[in-house]
């Protein structure tokens, strides 16, 4: 394990053998038009991602057993669930790595809030084991075994802010400004399917253009069937109009607004009511796991 090893351990700080923090960032929809559905079910989206620097943590001991496990429980997430180790698998499966690795998260991006979450893990376990196994795969191949794992993980995978299209794997790198991001997390958990399958979903939207949404346009189709299944997110999207644009992120929970300046929403968020949480972070077009990629070269 001795190449590996040193690889791991040179590649962003940590304990001996142990390297980490790898950051996995949290995305925003910042629209979501529902355009169509395809044969087998999955609906044709277009959508804008933007990162934020807000993320889970994770942290990688490379084994020279092959075998893969994660080194504590995570809250939420069983283990046949658990996204870091079905991609760790993938990748070892598709390169015929020998090597396994121990996988620790520090979860910090609620689960079910349509930040990304789940997909950001895997995005990252795949890029940084890419690195840390010596599987030399390019970003296509790891975007490609990515869109195995879910819809969301190829434009994490990628790390640049993104026009999407099909099932929302289609990327178009866009460049958008970067303003601060007030997140309110209400603290109810969204089940993506079932707002997928509700039969009042808006599911034959006009398409909007690239130049449409810069200049204003697009909208959540979810939003509504949120609001009505979910009163927890129509109260906060509520609260939060009194103070900007709300919108609500995938198919929620997590609601947010754009601020010019990092004063104005973190005063907005010292008057958040009692009992939900909320955060303020930049908007990034270039993801903090790419950053930190290039950092540890």
């Amino acid at each position: 394990m001795a190449v590996a090893a040193d690889a791991a351990q040179g590649a962003a700080g940590g304990d001996a053998g142990v390297s980490g923090p790898w950051p996995a960032p949290a995305k925003l929809n910042l629209f979501l038009n529902i355009v169509g559905r395809r044969a087998d079910g999955y609906h044709l989206l277009q959508t804008v991602f933007q990162f934020i620097d807000f993320s889970d943590e994770l942290y990688f001991a490379v084994r020279d057993d092959g075998i893969i496990r994660r080194t504590q429980a995570v809250q939420d997430i069983a283990p046949a669930m658990d996204l870091t180790l079905g991609a760790a698998r993938l990748l070892q499966a598709a390169t015929g790595s020998s090597f396994g690795v121990d996988i620790r998260l520090d979860k910090k991006l609620p689960v079910g809030g349509g930040l990304g979450g789940g997909s950001s893990d895997a995005a990252t376990v795949l890029v940084v084991l890419n690195r840390l196994w010596q599987t030399g795969l390019q970003v296509d191949a790891l975007a490609a075994l990515g869109l195995e794992l879910g819809a969301d993980v190829p434009v994490f995978v990628r790390g640049q802010a993104a026009w999407g299209e099909g099932v929302g794997e289609d990327l178009r790198p866009i460049a958008l400004p970067e303003p601060w991001f007030l997140v309110i997390d209400p603290d109810v958990r969204v089940s993506t399917a079932e707002v997928f399958s509700d039969a009042q979903l808006t599911r034959d939207a006009p398409p909007i253009t690239i130049a449409d949404f810069l200049a204003g346009g697009g909208l959540n189709r979810c939003e509504p069937v949120v609001r009505r299944c979910y009163p927890e997110v129509a109260e906060a999207l509520d609260w939060l109009g009194r103070y900007a644009a709300p919108r609500l992120t995938g198919t929620g929970a997590c609601v947010f607004a754009a601020f010019q300046r990092r004063e104005t929403a973190k005063d907005v968020l010292s008057k958040l009511p009692a009992g939900w949480r909320g955060l303020v972070a930049r908007g990034r077009n270039r993801s903090p796991l790419i950053e930190a990629l290039d950092s540890a070269v």
